[in-house]
Parts: C-alpha cells; sequence; structure tokens
C-alpha cells in the first residue's frame, strides 16, 4: 500500500510539473490515470478543468469542474474557476449562479462573497452587489479591496458621497494608486467639488506620469474656469501621451482655438 501511495504522489507531482510547463494534455492523461484508482478524487477533476480551460476545451472543462463539484461541494476553488470558466466566455448569469451556490455552501468564504459582488456590480445588479460588499465589510472592516469596490456601486448609482467616503476609506490603506485617485476625482467632480477634484486629478499625474485621462480632465476643469492658460498646459501634456492619433488631433484643435480665443 506504501508503495501504491508513493506512486500516486509521484504521479501527482508530475502531472502539476506538466501543467506549469504548459504541457496540458499530458497533465490529463495522468490526472486521468489518478482517477482510475481514485475515482472520487473532487481535486483531480478540478485540476484536470484548469486543464481543459487552458486548452480552450470548455465542454471538458465545465464537466470537470461540474463533477467536482459534486463530490465535494466545500472547494472554494473549483466555484472560483468554473465561475471564471463562464465569465471568460461572457455568460455572467452562469458565473452569478455558481458563485451564489458557492456562497451558500461555504457561508464565511469571503473571497467568493467577492467575487460575486463584483461580477454583480458588472451585471449591473447593484443591490445584490451592495448586501455582498457589506456582508464582507462587516467581518473584514479593513478590507479597503471592498470599500473600493463599493465606491464604484455608489459611483455608478449616482450616491456621490457615498462614493466619496468609500475611496477616501481606501486611501487610509493604499495610498499612491493613480487609478483611486482619478475615481475619487471622478466622484468629487460629480458631486460639484471642483476643488477636491482637481487635487485629486493632480495627484493621479503625481502617482503616474504617464497616466493620460486625468490631464485631459484637468485641461476641461481649468477650460470651464477661464483658467486658459492652464488648460492648454494639462491638454498638451495629454497629447504628449498615448492617446489615439484622431483624440491628439481633435484635442490639438481645441488648444487652438483657445490660443485663438486668448489673443482676442
Amino acid at each position: 500500500m506504501e508503495n501504491e501511495n508513493t506512486k500516486m504522489d509521484n504521479n501527482l507531482d508530475n502531472a502539476i510539473e506538466c501543467y506549469k510547463k504548459g504541457e496540458f494534455q499530458q497533465a490529463i492523461d495522468i490526472f486521468s490515470n489518478i482517477l482510475e484508482h481514485e475515482e472520487d478524487n473532487a481535486e483531480i477533476y478540478n485540476n484536470m478543468g484548469l486543464c481543459y480551460a487552458k486548452l480552450g476545451n470548455f465542454e471538458q472543462a465545465e464537466k470537470s469542474f461540474t463533477k467536482s463539484i459534486k463530490l465535494n461541494p466545500l472547494i472554494p476553488q473549483t466555484y472560483i474557476n468554473l465561475s471564471d470558466l463562464y465569465y471568460k466566455s461572457g455568460d455572467l448569469s452562469g458565473a452569478i449562479g455558481v458563485l451564489e451556490r458557492g456562497s451558500y455552501e461555504i457561508e464565511d468564504n469571503y473571497v467568493i462573497a467577492h467575487l460575486l459582488a463584483r461580477v454583480y456590480i458588472e451585471d449591473s445588479r447593484y443591490d445584490m452587489a451592495i448586501t455582498e460588499l457589506e456582508k464582507i465589510l462587516d467581518a473584514q472592516p479593513e478590507n479597503y479591496d471592498a470599500y473600493y469596490d463599493m465606491g464604484r456601486v455608489m459611483f455608478e448609482m449616482g450616491n456621490y458621497e457615498d462614493a466619496i467616503s468609500n475611496f477616501e476609506n481606501v486611501i487610509e490603506y493604499k495610498e499612491d494608486n493613480e487609478f483611486l485617485y482619478y475615481y475619487l476625482a471622478q466622484a468629487y467632480e460629480a458631486n460639484n467639488e471642483i476643488d477636491k477634484a482637481i487635487s485629486n486629478y493632480l495627484k493621479s499625474t503625481t502617482v503616474n506620469t504617464k497616466f493620460a485621462m486625468p490631464y485631459k480632465k484637468l485641461g476641461v476643469l481649468f477650460l470651464a474656469r477661464e483658467d486658459f492658460e492652464d488648460a492648454i498646459e494639462f491638454f498638451e501634456d495629454y497629447i504628449k501621451l498615448d492617446v489615439p492619433d484622431e483624440e491628439r488631433k481633435n484635442v490639438n484643435e481645441l488648444i487652438n482655438r483657445i490660443k485663438s480665443k486668448i489673443k482676442g
């Protein structure tokens, strides 16, 4: 028996090594051999599902993940893998269904809950996303990723003050992120707090000087204030970055119109 167990362990190690090398069919063959002796091994079915997914074989990947869940409904990663399969195929409802079952079977798994919230957001099921995010934050009050996603939901729902509050909470834990400052600035702008919007757009450009969008936003806000020199400066910085040619042309024309206006 010990020799048999050792052989199985070696086979598993070989299969995992094949997977790491990208030899997915070879890994499947070894996993299949293991299943001849351990036909109820849910972990092996999950691993096979990953291999089939890498090979682009959706049907076999789905069957393998589903079999794994049937054999053992308490493996979080299988729900995550199957939902990812559906998500990448554009089937948001399928991904949601899998994650909902995973959340039901494994109540305190906040990774599954968070993924579920994010797919709810993408599917515009904002109230359901809020319920999941609140559950996460009750258990993990310093989960800045959950605050970030709550900020996204509140922004989409037009609740800009709560969006700002949640984004500010994230900054307590995660500074120097250009996207975070950009989204916070958008929330301030939508809430008509323009000075704070400008401040955060500027922070975004400071963190990443090649992030184009805040430069354009700053140009627009300064133009609205008729602060033409600053508007020109930020528009010119914007078109120096990686933006589409048509966009660069349009903004350059805008710059020329502003300069003509200044000259009177």
